[in-house]
């Protein structure tokens, strides 16, 4: 399992594959497994990347003190493009919405195309009824200990506030261990986590962030799902309005984590949209102003 070193500390990933790159990300308290159903139904002559961002299922500790703000996660997220010299790089993103934010910090220069599952975006940080359970679980002495324990009791995890509305299938209890093997082995990815949810989320810098994407200039594939509580379905039709050159594509009967409760319709639209593109002459992320 490959790690490289950046100046925040060492990221484990795992990658497979040879040809334009697409790095993949997920969301708070996952890791990369998270696209273990779709990843295989990908098609040849793209490499794919995965990053495990410090967002409380990773394995290895970052260096403490650290800036994993949505600020310091999105220069993590440029720094791990620049560390393996990615460019023009195919970014999905799903659950965790931060690295939509690249465009507004001036950080998506290796950034080609995007794909957008459902995410937070606009004001929703953190994201219905999961998000207000992570607040609690954050300014709860041993809050995320417990969470993380209650992840892997199935019933616990069904209900509304911690996965039951982010996925319509009932998630393994392996995938979930895996999930919540780190932060219940090491305090230090704990700390990591915790430095992320308690660095502030003010709504009108979330929306203007948001909303810098009407300069990125690349093909985008809003692949939302039709259905949830957690990411508005208004919101994907949203940011296929505001980027200049999306496209939405809606995945129905799924929530959040759609790859997941749809695999083989988010691998279909994912690959239909990567093969289309593939050879697309390349344009600057940002758009000229």
């Amino acid at each position: 399992m490959p790690v490289i070193g950046l100046p925040v500390g060492r990221v484990h990933y795992v990658e497979r594959g040879e040809g334009p790159p697409v790095v993949l990300l997920h969301g708070l308290l996952m890791n990369h497994t998270v696209w273990d159903e779709v990843l295989d139904a990908l098609p040849d002559g793209f490499r794919y990347v995965l990053p495990d961002l410090p967002l409380g299922a990773h394995p290895l500790p970052l260096r403490a003190g650290v800036d994993l703000s949505l600020r310091g996660l999105n220069h993590l997220v440029a720094d791990f493009l620049a560390a393996l010299d990615l460019r023009e790089v195919t970014l999905v993103h799903s659950d965790w919405g931060g690295a939509l934010f690249l465009t507004a910090y001036g950080l998506d220069e290796r950034v080609g195309k995007l794909i957008v599952l459902p995410c937070e975006a606009f004001d929703n940080f953190p994201p219905g009824l999961p998000g207000k359970m992570a607040t609690v679980a954050t300014y709860l002495p041993g809050g995320i200990s417990l969470a993380l324990r209650q992840l892997r009791v199935r019933w616990l995890r069904g209900t509304p506030l911690l996965f039951g509305w982010m996925a319509r299938r009932p998630l393994s209890d392996a995938l979930v261990r895996d999930w919540t093997e780190p932060g219940l082995r090491d305090p230090r990815i704990r700390r990591d986590l915790l430095a992320y949810t308690k660095s502030g989320f003010r709504k009108p810098e979330l929306i203007a962030h948001t909303e810098a994407l009407r300069d990125f200039a690349g093909d985008t594939l809003i692949l939302w799902s039709s259905a949830g509580k957690v990411m508005p379905r208004e919101h994907g039709r949203r940011l296929a309005e505001l980027i200049p050159n999306a496209r939405l594509v809606e995945i129905d009967d799924a929530y959040v984590l759609s790859m997941l409760d749809q695999p083989a319709a988010v691998a279909a639209a994912m690959s239909a949209f990567l093969v289309e593109n593939r050879t697309a002459p390349g344009r600057n992320a940002r758009r000229p102003r």
